[in-house]
């Protein structure tokens, strides 16, 4: 899966066996789905997955990993991606953006993506299958890219990586999970929060910085509309209009109080570290309005660009990194009374 800052990757063992710890859970609604590693891992353990996320990059990663069953797309998905792998690449407007208005990828990667894109579009396939093949062009750019994990710069030199040559891999998408097929939403949280699941999984942005502006190139590459950018970057220029209440200090607090609310589940697990607006204590005690709750922490690394360092817009090297560990907190609440056993 791509690189993401954020994502559960390591914690995805103990998040899928708190959640299967809890009685008669069977489906589970992850609220903020990002890279869809939570709800990837929960449907490999057999349960009925709503993924959700309000950027198209994410749905689109949902689609292929919680919606889409091998079963159904393995065999096309395999000969489209033996096909699109064959293209010679032809510049156009991915080349022009990233590659030489900005140096994310060499243009000679540049252009496969944009003859690549440019063929799938061709074929309006069915939203399923599609899913798949965009994924697999994701990930295959995600190989060669020459970032520090995020989109808001690029390196001042090319990253080892970006030498390589881009190449199409299946996902690895899996078989229907045993409690029924899962689902792929691309709406606001608070919209999707009325899904009959048992378990609501809420992992919401822990600061300012929005993942639309992290990863404005996946979003431009699944919605393929060519898009007026700004700045070094070359950031979509509607990163700029697009606002959540999560990325605001003085606003998350509302927000995730009329989240809750909203959210019809009998369990709620929220996942938080001590980096975001939220304390433990904070945190504890809007949830404690819900039900008992119950926190487990885990020492964890920082996301992957605190392991690289601090870079400035233009890619060069200007800080140090405080600290390379933090604290990863699952709030568990058992609500309507109930009192998690885990």
């Amino acid at each position: 899966m791509i690189k993401y800052i954020g994502s559960k990757r390591t914690l995805v063992p103990l998040i899928r066996d708190v959640i299967a710890s809890l009685p008669d859970v069977h489906s589970v609604a992850d609220l903020f789905s990002g890279t869809s590693r939570v709800g990837h891992g929960l449907k490999a353990h057999g349960m009925r997955v709503v993924a959700n996320d309000h950027n198209a990059y994410a749905a689109t990663l949902a689609r292929c990993y919680v919606q889409a069953d091998l079963d159904d797309v393995a065999r096309p998905a395999a000969q489209l991606l033996s096909e699109l792998g064959k293209l010679p690449g032809r510049a156009g407007y991915f080349t022009e953006t990233f590659c030489e208005r900005s140096r994310f990828f060499q243009p000679r990667n540049g252009e496969r993506v944009d003859a690549i894109r440019d063929a799938i579009a061709a074929k309006h396939l069915d939203p399923e299958l599609e899913a798949v093949v965009l994924v697999a062009l994701m990930e295959a750019a995600d190989r060669v890219d020459s970032t520090t994990g995020v989109q808001m710069a690029y390196l001042k030199q090319w990253a080892p990586r970006a030498h390589n040559a881009l190449e199409l891999r299946m996902p690895d998408v899996l078989p229907r999970a045993a409690a029924g097929k899962g689902a792929a939403l691309c709406s606001e949280a608070i919209d999707a929060a009325v899904a009959e699941v048992d378990v609501a999984y809420l992992d919401p942005p822990y600061n300012s910085h929005k993942y639309v502006g992290n990863y404005h190139i996946w979003e431009t590459l699944v919605r393929w509309d060519r898009p007026e950018v700004y700045g070094i970057a070359c950031k979509r220029i509607d990163c700029r209009a697009r606002t959540s209440v999560f990325n605001s200090r003085p606003r998350a607090a509302d927000g995730l109080r009329a989240l809750l609310d909203a959210v019809r589940a009998r369990y709620v697990v929220v996942s938080f570290n001590n980096e975001g607006f939220f304390t433990r204590e904070s945190l504890v005690e809007i949830l404690g309005l819900h039900g008992a709750v119950t926190v487990i922490e885990q020492d964890a690394k920082r996301y992957v660009g605190a392991q690289i360092g601090i870079y400035n817009p233009a890619g060069k090297k200007v800080g140090r990194v405080g600290h390379l560990r933090n604290v990863e907190y699952l709030f568990v609440v058992a609500r309507h009374r109930q009192r998690a056993t885990v």
